[in-house]
């Protein structure tokens, strides 16, 4: 950030009112200062020092939105190189492509995978985030019918790509609302482009050979008034382009406000072969692309992606956690077996994969750790009897089933006896250390 707490206070009106949610406006300076509040929470701040402060307050990286209403996707934002240093913010959006040169066949088994493709873990839903559609012959008739068709199956955010301006025009008849992202203004095209997407208010894509072509265009076209801007540095092998994202993201970083911008790649025209684009994807979501665009979806290679994104776009500080409850697996009945275990994510998948694979119907009580693993639980005071009671006596399991006897990890056996106490009428026992362990005991589990 160009200024400092102590400069940003100078332009606050040091009420002290508090209603920003801080206590004190140089408190609050210091926050906006290391941008952990925005510059809007202030209710009393004056217009002008508003016009003052939001250059300065702006993160280098430009967020930059795709779509409209609640369906949006946001690219950049960053304000670090590492995750160590502070918590990555808006995770690099993964595209399909699609093209007037498919067969509707093609067309019409890519979008079904956008839409069918989505994954439900630690509480998130993970799925694709936009649809790319390209004009390969300058066609507008058939990009138009492309858009129809994407449309019809619920696609809302689209990347619209043809460098001829009156194609994209057409297009933007049928998803100008939809706010879709225009590739691409070029050295050719810089000034047709820019101007149908300040037209259109539409974020705008630009294509250089490399980062300097880039920047003479994002200067330009920033001259023109356009703000939304994502860049591409024309790299299509992979040791070029990871320098590419490394370099932009360092001069970012630096205040080189020219690249400060989300990028978007294409492993979709670096190979042909599906598993060789996957590991390209890959790396690319470490190394810092802001959208990925992919020839096709496939469940085997698009989940360790969109597994990969979730793992390093979250904070590094904070375990992941699965939400407080009660899960069924494999179709438990009233006799089945209760266990319990903690919210911490890794524990979770492999406890529930288990049981799962044990092929014993079974109840599984999640409780909140606020995401601890059991041992560390224990320790802390998240998994000990006078806070596991509580849980048991409210969540609703004693509907569900005909017995009272509750299975707890064999690390946290020595709150058994105080558990029995907490939970009158219960039985507590205690199961294995570890979970590949709990396949026998379910399987040779009797209710006391």
């Amino acid at each position: 950030m160009a200024l400092t707490g102590i400069e940003i206070f100078k332009f606050l009106p040091k009420t002290n009112c508090g209603e920003c949610g801080v206590p004190t406006c140089l408190a609050f300076a210091m926050k906006l200062a290391a941008r952990q509040v925005e510059l809007n929470e202030c209710p009393y701040v004056s217009d002008e020092a508003k016009a003052t402060l939001e250059e300065a307050a702006a993160p280098p990286i430009r967020v930059v939105s795709i779509g409209s209403g609640e369906d949006v996707f946001k690219g950049g934002g960053e304000t670090v190189l590492f995750r160590h240093e502070k918590t990555f913010i808006n995770p690099p959006g993964i595209a399909v492509q699609i093209t007037d040169a498919m067969s509707d066949e093609e067309t019409s088994s890519r979008l079904k995978n956008y839409a069918d493709l989505q994954y439900e873990r630690v509480g998130l839903n993970l799925k694709p985030d936009l649809v790319a559609v390209k004009s390969t012959n300058g066609d507008a008739g058939k990009m138009e019918a492309l858009i129809k068709k994407a449309k019809g199956e619920g696609v809302k955010k689209f990347i619209l790509i043809s460098k001829d301006a009156a194609v994209l025009s057409a297009a933007l008849t049928h998803c100008a609302d939809d706010k879709p992202l225009l590739y691409a203004a070029d050295k050719e095209n810089v000034e047709s482009l820019g101007n149908l997407a300040k037209e259109k208010n539409c974020p705008l894509a630009v294509y250089g050979e490399n980062l300097d072509e880039v920047t003479s265009l994002t200067e330009k076209l920033t001259g023109m008034g356009l703000k939304d801007l994502v860049i591409d540095s024309g790299a299509r092998d992979l040791k070029r382009l990871l320098e590419d994202q490394v370099a932009a993201r360092r001069l970012a970083l630096g205040g080189f406000r020219p690249l400060g911008f989300p990028t978007i790649t294409f492993p979709c025209e670096m190979t042909s072969d599906p598993m060789k684009e996957a590991l390209i994807a890959g790396t690319l979501v470490a190394k810092y692309a802001g959208i990925i665009v992919l020839s096709d979806l496939q469940g085997h290679s698009l989940f360790p992606l969109l597994v990969e994104r979730m793992n390093i776009y979250t904070d590094p500080q904070r375990p992941m956690a699965t939400t407080e409850g009660i899960y069924e697996i494999n179709n438990p009945t009233k006799d089945s077996p209760l266990i319990i275990t903690s919210n911490f994510s890794l524990t979770y998948f492999i406890v529930s994969g288990e049981v799962e694979s044990s092929r014993v119907p079974c109840w599984m009580l999640i409780k909140d750790t606020e995401g601890l693993s059991v041992l560390t639980g224990w320790a802390a005071g998240k998994f000990v009897a006078d806070a596991i009671a509580p849980f048991v006596k409210k969540c609703g399991i004693e509907e569900k089933i005909n017995h009272k006897t509750l299975v707890i990890p064999g690390a946290a056996a020595s709150i058994s006896g105080e558990l029995e106490e907490e939970l009158p009428g219960w039985n507590i026992q205690i199961g294995p250390r570890e979970a590949a362990y709990l396949a026998p005991l379910l399987k040779n589990w009797k209710a006391a």
